[in-house]
């Protein structure tokens, strides 16, 4: 197999990345971010065709396919031992926790509810990602991305009622799971590409998520409408594997606090998918949040 490239290496990691690394670094998280704002519009549509564990492990198998497919494909060789624990948390975060139930919550909960979840990710990622590596940012920089998650997490609570349900528990489990994936998946990032991160945890997942389909499918009644088709392809492609190709190293380049902020617009863009998609309705208060989202993230990026 090919040797990687030195661009790739393990090495000191700068503590400062030079202006256009940080440029296209906040491009590419947020190329992820908007990925990842169809994810629970598309889990929706692919509920339509699909039962929930067909749903959730269909689109892993898709996704650990082409992955898997584009790593022989390049002749990548395996990744060392001392990196497969940090992949086993990027898997149980993002390739099996967060799709599993976050698909399980919106059996019963609308997509702007489900919102929540990414409303406080954010937060949730800047502290864990401070907790796994012992870096504190300003004061600033938590108090505007408090003050952002709070504002988007009011904004998708009014517009679900204000009513705690079942699903609550499954979103919250996902949130805390997803973060972990989401920290760990952007330090090992550092030493090797992105897409190389969620391309291995996929495909280590596959000896699981491949018996299982086959088992689910067998359980569960398929049916193959447009919406369902639409949506499991989505799921898997765009927010599974290219969504994460690009947010990975969109975080390598600029930081996981830093970049997990952005995710702030997430629920915003996800109402308006809901809308276009799925005929959901929200109020005028879209707006305004959005203008103390994009204000908090303005002062995230300069701290």
């Amino acid at each position: 197999m090919k040797t990687q490239s030195s661009a790739i290496d393990a090495g000191p990691i700068a503590v400062t990345a030079p202006p256009e690394h940080r440029v296209l670094g906040t491009v590419l998280a947020a190329l992820g971010v908007a990925s990842f704002s169809l994810t629970f519009p598309a889990t929706a549509w692919g509920l339509e065709g699909f039962g929930p564990w067909s749903l959730v492990t269909v689109r892993s198998v898709l996704a650990a396919l082409v992955a898997g497919g584009a790593l022989l494909a390049l002749r990548v060789r395996l990744p060392e031992r001392r990196r497969l624990g940090s992949l086993a948390v990027v898997a149980l975060g993002v390739v099996l926790g967060f799709p599993t139930l976050t698909t399980l919550a919106l059996r019963t909960s609308t997509t702007a509810h489900a919102a929540v979840v990414v409303g406080l990710l954010p937060l949730t990622t800047a502290v864990c990602s401070a907790l796994r590596t012992g870096h504190r940012p300003s004061r600033r920089f938590w108090v505007a991305a408090v003050a952002g998650a709070a504002a988007v997490l009011a904004f998708t609570v009014v517009q679900s009622g204000g009513a705690l349900t079942a699903a609550d528990g499954y979103l919250f489990a996902a949130l805390l799971v997803c973060a972990a994936g989401y920290t760990e998946g952007g330090l090992l990032a550092r030493v090797m590409p992105g897409w190389q991160v969620i391309g291995w945890a996929l495909v280590l997942c596959l000896p699981l998520t491949l018996p299982a389909a086959a088992l689910a499918l067998t359980y569960e009644p398929v049916h193959f409408t447009a919406h369902g088709v639409a949506g499991v392809l989505w799921v898997a492609l765009g927010s599974q594997f290219l969504g994460l190709v690009v947010w990975y190293r969109g975080m390598a380049a600029i930081g996981v606090p830093r970049a997990s902020q952005l995710q702030l617009a997430q629920p915003l863009l996800t109402l308006v998918w809901s809308a276009l998609l799925l005929g959901e309705h929200f109020t005028a208060a879209a707006p305004l949040t959005a203008v103390a989202v994009l204000v908090c993230i303005a002062v995230t990026q300069r701290s």
